[in-house]
């Protein structure tokens, strides 16, 4: 076995985070330097980053109070031996670099969607690269800045924490700054996804059906509030959102492997299973890179072509990473046992798992498939059999991604134990490791991933950008191909994002019963039956707090998890809905009351549809997001932990199920409407496009509010149990 030097090894995730940001700041600067276009693209440019930072800048300030409350909160718990000393500063820094990864990424697309615009008047390839490029920043920046956190972390626990478990206690303190990650995501999702879809709705239901007027035409009041939405909510938020999951999956795995190693005969074995996770993502940065140069097109492709530019970047990095897993491993473990190339084998069915959920997500919304072409033919019988089919169709799209989900979790848990099904401690915990490292897996490569999800808010803030400032229809439909790829993108980007959630929750699921002991070690305390906390496995934990189907507790906890997904659903898309009631209502006054708006005349009042979007949001967010928090506290004071864990089951299971519904069957209206409008069925402003907008309008909140939401719902109440578990034993030891 090669003897390797761990702070070397912790020293190469650093410096594959400085690289990742290096690169982000290389591509930020050198979209820079393209040229903006016009000065009405200037102009209409600035409005759009004006309107997406101040809408942040509120946002912030709220988030920021709900921080420092639950950090007071995590302070008090460490004075009484409820958690450890370091939970609260670790909390803070979490949300801190989630939502620094949401803004840098925003201001990139602020300013990346006219360069876009102004590329596409030269070439269809110029365009993309632009676009792409400047994707390419956010995923390289959430990269960057989630590795950093992993390695300055450990390096300063690792100094400061010298106890006998000390990479125990050093993994689970540092879950914590995941929940910092996803408290400070979920706030940007459903804040962001209500702010763009109110206004979304607005601009649709007013201005292309009951005035007959283009998507984007300025003429519309809610036309730059449309897209200061695209910007705080796809970007910001969607950037926020993959960066819990991406720490989240290391952090637990790193939790899972401190724990499935603990008692390894092999020197340094279980700092390595800790430490290769984190590894893994390092070399995904480099192979992320190299995806990202291949990345082109030719000129005049369609939608075909576009899609095979993408899909040649992401899959080149996928085999490569599929390759370099197999060196790590022989470095890592040796070879002298067949666990290197095992455990590897676990990293390729997360892979795997996630290109067919993207596939399959691009297949049930792409408009060049049946299945989104069908939901467009029926526009022919109006807007109502427009709706029953996309409900269809989202129902259906259910079964590919659950089927290959739960085959990953068998074949993920079966590779790392060695293929043994004997029900054991060792296989057990062997088996979750391997279940984690493969949700890894299918985040290795998120910076290229995220880079083609960040492109497609570009893309479409370049086609407004386009419409408004009057460019020749060459261009115009240049950027429409562009956009329309950008829909197929964000959904197979959102199907990519829930599948490495369902993996990063059964890891946490794990995570939560090895916090539990610590918790129960901090206060001198054992298992319920005796069983010393410390050196108890997983098998001795769920028999001693009776965790089986059989126990009524566990029933009724899975039962208020699945609850919690509807009622967050219910909870967002009534807030879009209210929201939205009083944008329709605004243009439809401005239209009204304003002389000369439909004629060009005169100016509409932008500013005050911004204000609306804006004070909606900020309104809406702070239920959903806070429940949340609250939910999971609650049924562990109330239930204990046999509670918490039924909890955690109930709501990953319909919670993954409800997302990949939500998601596909609002990518499926958006693009059938975007199939009309490429000429088929009447075109723009016929009966069918116009059946075809009403579904849009549904599938708005579906698809950008409620649905990716989900996602961080299942992983924050995973990490709110673990932080909250000395709570919970507390209470339940009184």
């Amino acid at each position: 076995m090669i003897n390797m030097n761990y702070s070397l090894l912790i020293y190469c995730v650093l410096a594959a985070s400085l690289l990742a940001l290096g690169f982000a700041f290389f591509f930020y600067r050198s979209m820079l330097h393209k040229d903006e276009g016009t000065d009405l693209m200037k102009k209409i440019a600035r409005h759009v980053r004006e309107g997406a930072m101040a809408y942040l800048k509120q946002q912030y300030k709220v988030v920021a109070i709900v921080f420092v409350i639950l950090a007071v909160l995590f302070a008090v718990m460490s004075i009484f031996d409820l958690q450890n000393g370091w939970v609260w500063f670790a909390f803070l820094t979490g949300g801190f670099f989630s939502g620094l990864a949401g803004f840098f990424g925003m201001k990139t697309a602020t300013y990346a969607s006219a360069r876009t615009a102004n590329a596409a008047r030269q070439s269809l390839n110029a365009g993309l690269q632009v676009a792409f490029r400047s994707g390419a920043v956010m995923g390289l920046t959430v990269v960057g800045l989630a590795l950093l956190d992993v390695s300055v972390w450990f390096l300063v626990l690792d100094h400061f924490i010298g106890a006998e478990n000390h990479l125990i206690i050093i993994t689970t303190t540092m879950l914590t700054f995941g929940m910092g990650a996803s408290t400070q995501a979920l706030f940007a999702r459903v804040g962001g996804g209500i702010y763009t879809k109110a206004a979304d709705v607005g601009a649709d239901l007013v201005g292309k059906t009951e005035y007959n007027i283009p998507e984007d035409d300025p003429r519309n009041p809610a036309t730059i509030a449309d897209n200061v939405g695209d910007n705080v909510g796809d970007v910001a938020g969607m950037g926020a959102d993959l960066y819990e999951s991406y720490a989240g999956s290391i952090l637990a795995t790193m939790a899972l492997g401190a724990s499935a190693f603990a008692t390894s005969a092999v020197e340094g074995m279980q700092l390595k299973a800790v430490l290769a996770p984190s590894l893994i993502a390092a070399v995904g940065v480099l192979l992320s890179l190299i995806g990202i140069y291949v990345v082109k097109t030719k000129e005049g492709a369609g939608m075909t072509e576009l899609l095979k530019a993408l899909a040649r970047g992401t899959n080149t990095a996928a085999i490569l990473i599929a390759v370099a897993t197999f060196g790590i491993f022989a470095l890592l473990f040796g070879t002298d046992t067949n666990q290197w190339w095992q455990v590897s084998l676990s990293v390729v069915v997360g892979l795997m798992a996630g290109v067919i959920i993207g596939k399959s997500t691009e297949f049930y919304t792409s408009q060049t498939y049946k299945p989104t072409q069908k939901v467009s033919e029926s526009s022919k019988t109006g807007p109502a059999t427009v709706i029953i089919s996309g409900l269809g169709l989202g129902m259906l799209s259910t079964a590919i991604p659950v089927a290959t989900v739960g085959v990953a979790i068998i074949l993920a848990y079966l590779c790392a134990n060695g293929f043994n099904i004997e029900f054991t401690a060792a296989n057990l915990s062997m088996g979750l490791y391997g279940i984690g490292i493969a949700a890894v897996g299918m985040l290795s490569t998120l910076g290229i991933t995220l880079a083609t999800d960040a492109y497609g808010p570009i893309a479409d803030n370049a086609g407004g950008n386009a419409e408004m400032s009057g460019l020749p229809a060459e261009v115009r439909k240049r950027t429409d191909a562009l956009d329309a790829l950008g829909n197929t993108t964000a959904a197979t980007g959102k199907g990519f994002a829930i599948g490495s959630a369902a993996l990063t929750a059964l890891a946490l699921l794990a995570s939560y019963i090895e916090e539990i002991k610590m918790a129960l070690v901090r206060m001198g305390n054992d298992l319920p039956n005796g069983v010393e906390a410390a050196k108890a496995t997983l098998i001795d934990f769920m028999d001693a707090y009776n965790v089986n189907l059989m126990n009524p507790i566990v029933l009724v906890g899975i039962f208020i998890g699945a609850m919690m997904a509807f009622l967050f659903c219910g909870l967002t898309m009534n807030a879009v809905g209210r929201a939205a009631q009083k944008m329709v209502e605004e243009v439809r006054r401005q239209f009204s009351t304003i002389k000369g708006i439909l004629e060009g005349k005169a100016d509409p009042d932008y500013a005050r549809c911004v204000e609306i979007s804006t004070k909606g949001a900020q309104h809406e967010m702070l239920l959903p997001s806070l429940l949340a928090i609250i939910v999971p506290v609650a049924t562990g004071l109330l239930l204990g932990v046999a509670g918490v864990l039924g909890l955690l089951i109930g709501g990953l299971s319909t919670g993954f199920v409800l997302a990949v519904f939500m998601a596909n069957s609002g990518g499926a209206w958006d693009n059938a409407k975007k199939y009309v409008e490429e000429g088929n069925f009447g075109g723009k402003g016929s009966d069918c496009h116009k059946a075809t907008i009403v579904g849009d309008t549904v599938g708005d909140p579906f698809k950008d509010t409620a649905g990716p939401s989900l996602n961080i719902l299942i992983k924050l109440m995973s990490m709110v149990s673990i932080v909250m578990a000395g709570l919970t034993v507390t209470c339940h030891l009184l």
